[in-house]
């Protein structure tokens, strides 16, 4: 008996719950069908099938057997595809999210180095600050930060993230600088009103400050731009201040009382049977990100 056949066979019958349909799509005689799958049953030393006049559906056992099934002619068929090379050069349109000050940063550039590696190759770029479910929304691959809930997805951690309270040299020479997290209270704060906004600041040791700010934005951008005009203090995430702090624009303070810093991943769904578009971009991300300085 060739076994994998049989495999296939037993498949095929599963899902057109008929042995005659099974075998007119494999081009072969319904009693060849039967009687491989009667091997297998043989083999296995249980029943795949309940049989009646009207119907063929997998029992129990069958229903088990049939995933692993699957699960193996697929393996099969991506190895042979990754041997004869089919797989070997990224095509179509990649789709690629990260969140809307992040991604144009620090993804973006790897998206257009991608595409200049692969010329035949398209993307989209979603930059959101949402919730984005990438199986469900048609994404490729995901650039996150924070914790990640449990899934199914292939996650590849590639550098972490700082929350820093900063302001510009201007501002403390004329206010001073906070030595506790405590003394953010007697200074002028700008918040942004983003998706992740919270009057609650924390820091280690589980110290939280309620925080009244006098000035709020809607994005990251315009704080950023009042703290380095020495107008107050800001909350931000590290990256989106990195050249503000090699050029010297702005200072971050309280870093002893800084909370754990957040993980990066890189993010996408199918694992190790990612198409070659997706198993590139996922490399030159991870490699990119992980050499970035801001982010390690």
């Amino acid at each position: 008996m060739d076994r994998l056949q049989a495999m296939r066979i037993f498949v095929k019958v599963a899902e057109a719950e008929s042995f005659a349909e099974a075998a007119r799509h494999l081009r072969l005689s319904a009693p060849a069908a039967t009687r491989a799958v009667a091997a297998l049953e043989e083999l296995i030393g249980a029943r795949l099938f309940v049989r009646t006049t009207r119907s063929v559906k997998v029992t129990e056992a069958g229903a088990r057997y049939l995933e692993d099934c699957r699960r193996i002619l697929s393996d099969i068929t991506e190895a042979e595809a990754a041997a004869g090379g089919i797989y070997a050069t990224p095509t179509g349109t990649l789709a690629v999210t990260a969140s809307a000050l992040f991604g144009p940063m620090h993804v973006l550039p790897i998206v257009t180095e991608y595409l200049d590696r692969y010329p035949g190759m398209r993307a989209q770029t979603f930059f959101v600050d949402r919730p984005v479910n990438i199986v469900e929304e048609g994404i490729d691959v995901a650039v996150r930060i924070g914790h990640l809930p449990d899934s199914g997805l292939t996650a590849i951690r590639v550098g972490t993230v700082r929350r820093v309270v900063c302001g510009a040299p201007a501002y403390f020479q004329r206010h001073g600088v906070p030595a506790a997290p405590a003394d953010l209270k007697h200074h002028r704060i700008a918040v942004s009103t983003g998706a992740w906004a919270s009057p609650e600041w924390r820091f280690a040791r589980d110290q939280r400050v309620t925080i009244d700010p006098v000035l709020q934005c809607n994005t990251n951008e315009a704080v950023i731009a009042t703290a380095k005009a020495g107008w107050g203090l800001t909350r931000v995430l590290h990256y989106q201040i990195g050249p503000a702090l090699l050029a010297g624009e702005l200072r971050i303070v309280l870093a002893d009382h800084e909370e754990p810093p957040l993980p990066i991943h890189v993010l996408h769904p199918e694992g190790r049977h990612a198409p070659a578009k997706v198993r590139a971009f996922v490399d030159l991300a991870v490699a990119r990100l992980r050499e970035n300085r801001f982010l390690n």
